[in-house]
């Protein structure tokens, strides 16, 4: 025992049975080679969480922030779809304004007390196929989801599953079935008349259709943005946690293949060392 430090100099003796210096060489050569594994692993991954127990909490919260990542980009995608549906429901209501425009003008035309009941079923017979335009349109539909039939719809914004209420669009109103009955027709001045402030209301509803789709388009795209922005945010927290530094890394892996080799070196001298009691027993 050295009295001065209080430990056995057992590294004093020479023994044969049991050599410290093999077994400390030993270990810190294990220890070294699993931190050198560890390193590859990151540096093949990309990653600093190869296995859970390399950072516990960190794994959770990494974890957690993948599936919500996952889900906004999932809440991203509904609106897109969303989009899309409304850009098709104002790609019809600019072809219906423009029939209802015409269906306007053949009225007026119609009104001209110079022109023969001849002329007045010529204007009637593209009023007939404009309307039929109209009435068609009125039916379409979006993946079978009605366009135009008034239902609203939730559209989900965020990755909790919140809603935004699409505003419905209605083709078939009494102000449109007003403007497409049969019995709206360009027969006679005061048919013309009738078929006039039908046509008219008709289009001063469908100005307030469009603008109510273009609202929903603005709506849309705020939040699309709003997503994209989380999405960055969240995605830059996570790779904090869990994306190594490769500069760093990469000097950690330097490191540890030099004590590995340096390792195997004195471990190969250490087992070595004990070969000089031999000298004593010959």
């Amino acid at each position: 025992m050295d009295p001065r430090k209080g430990v056995e100099l057992t590294d004093r003796v020479m023994v044969i049975k049991t050599n410290i210096s093999a077994l400390t060489a030993s270990r810190n050569l294990s220890e070294n080679h699993d931190a050198l594994s560890r390193s590859l692993g990151r540096l093949s991954s990309g990653s600093k969480l190869v296995n859970p127990s390399d950072n516990a909490a960190g794994f959770a919260v990494s974890s957690r922030f993948d599936a919500q990542i996952n889900r906004i980009q999932a809440a991203s995608d509904n609106i897109g779809n969303a989009l899309s549906f409304s850009q098709t429901q104002d790609g019809y209501l600019k072809k219906v304004a423009k029939a209802l425009d015409r269906m306007g003008e053949l009225s007026m035309l119609a009104l001209d007390e110079t022109k023969s009941a001849t002329d007045r079923g010529l204007y009637n017979n593209e009023f007939l196929n404009l309307q039929n335009f109209v009435i068609s349109s009125s039916t379409r539909d979006f993946n079978a989801v009605s366009m135009f039939g008034g239902n609203s719809f939730q559209v989900t914004v965020d990755s909790e599953g919140a809603g935004f209420s699409y505003s419905a669009i209605n083709l078939a109103t009494t102000t449109f079935l007003n403007a497409t009955a049969v019995t709206t027709s360009l027969t006679t001045t005061g048919s013309a008349t009738t078929a006039l402030t039908f046509v008219k209301a008709a289009i001063n509803q469908l100005a307030s259709d469009r603008a109510t789709v273009g609202a929903n388009q603005a709506a849309l795209n705020m939040y699309q943005e709003q997503l994209g922005t989380l999405k960055d945010n969240m995605s830059a927290a996570n790779s904090r946690i869990k994306d190594i530094d490769v500069a760093e890394e990469s000097t950690s892996f330097a490191k540890y293949n030099i004590l590995v080799q340096a390792g195997t070196a004195m471990l190969s001298q250490a087992n070595s060392s004990s070969q000089s009691v031999l000298r004593l027993l010959g």
